[in-house]
């Protein structure tokens, strides 16, 4: 981590700076509070700006959203359509679409939160956050400053661990921890859930555990040995917590590993991010897989981790194929460079609300989006 420093009443100040998403510290910072209007705030955070919040808390998170009615307003008039111009290709619309989010949340965060080593946030009217902040962070250190809008997201992560998500298929609730993508859809879920086993079913790899919500799913259907893997230590912990609260470690083994484990198996299982490009923080890591690199190293390597007999379950939305990113013939060219052969595939339509909003910037793709289970064989 590295450090912010600011000057309040006259005095040169310096703490810890927080950035789940990686983002430097603020250059600039200046002492707001309850007296700031939400256009002067505005200003500032459009400048690049920081925010250090020394007044009420609840007005912090009102304020939060009066910038966020600012920007949305502001865009919603950038995209009115001019009569001149040429209308843009589904592929410049997402790109478009990813810069504008990324501005978005950078404005956003320049509102910032001041905590003690405790883990308290010493203003009025504050929430007590300790717990999800040690789940998220571990323990505490020092005093440290992070901004309101990734504070709200790590409570929100705390109350989605607390509850679950509940996952029909196991008749049981998943608890993703914070920076750990959590499985509310529900179609690939499913997918693993139906298709077919192969005639052997020793052995399993799960390649990119995550919550472990997969790994059950193969436990649950009759694997008798399921090898979990992944690559974040807050995934492996959050996959290990979740195979235990379901009683199923003496089946499923999460390990940490760059894709693969050593070995073969009957069925070798890969969700991995469905978008080519760079992840902008840590959960985007989950959807967003730079170059492709998840995907043709699983292509590239399951046919070796392969047991005489077995398939590996490829599954993956077409999303990125509808906006451009990737085409079908890229996908079966490395299916077929790898050396395999699709040996059946079973297609889901999306149920998200996403897929469903006519007002979405990225509805036409979204409404053709299918999400698949390749069920693939060594040729």
């Amino acid at each position: 981590m590295t450090r912010i420093d600011w000057v309040e009443n006259g005095e040169a100040r310096s703490a810890l700076w927080r950035s789940e998403s990686g983002w430097p510290a603020p250059k600039k910072v200046v002492i707001a509070d309850d007296t700031m209007a939400a256009d002067a705030a505005y200003r500032l955070a459009l400048d690049g700006t920081a925010l250090l919040w020394r007044g009420d808390f609840q007005n912090a998170r009102q304020l939060v959203q009066a910038l966020a009615r600012r920007i949305d307003h502001k865009g919603a008039r950038a995209k009115r359509p001019k009569a001149t111009k040429t209308p843009a290709t589904i592929t410049e619309r997402f790109h478009r679409h990813r810069l504008a989010q990324l501005q978005r949340a950078r404005t956003l965060a320049m509102l910032l939160i001041p905590f003690d080593a405790d883990y308290t946030i010493p203003l009025r009217r504050a929430p007590d956050v300790r717990q999800a902040c040690n789940e998220a962070y571990g323990a505490a250190t020092e005093p440290f400053v992070v901004s309101l809008r990734e504070l709200l997201g790590l409570i929100g992560a705390h109350e989605w661990r607390s509850k679950g998500v509940p996952i029909p298929t196991l008749d049981a609730r998943i608890h993703p921890w914070y920076g750990v993508f959590s499985p509310v859809r529900g179609e690939y879920i499913e997918l693993v859930a139906q298709a077919p086993l192969p005639a052997k079913t020793g052995l399993a790899f799960d390649i990119g555990a995550g919550t472990g919500v997969l790994s059950a799913v193969l436990a649950r259907r009759g694997l008798r040995h399921v090898l979990a893997t992944d690559m974040d230590m807050r995934a492996l912990g959050c996959a290990r917590e979740n195979i235990e609260r379901l009683g199923l470690s003496s089946q499923v083994e999460i390990i940490e590993a760059d894709l693969f484990p050593d070995g073969q198996a009957d069925l070798v299982v890969c969700n991995p991010p469905w978008l080519p490009g760079k992840p902008s923080s840590a959960i985007e890591h989950a959807i967003y897989d730079p170059d492709s690199r998840m995907l043709r190293g699983f292509l590239g390597g399951v046919k070796a981790h392969l047991a005489p007999g077995g398939e590996g379950w490829l599954i993956l939305s077409d999303f990125a194929e509808h906006l451009g990113l990737r085409t079908r013939e890229q996908l079966l060219g490395w299916i077929a460079a790898a050396g395999l052969a699709v040996a059946g595939r079973h297609d889901v339509r999306p149920t998200h609300p996403k897929a469903l909003d006519a007002d979405d910037p990225l509805h036409a793709a979204r409404a053709q989006e299918v999400t698949s289970l390749w069920r693939l064989r060594a040729a």
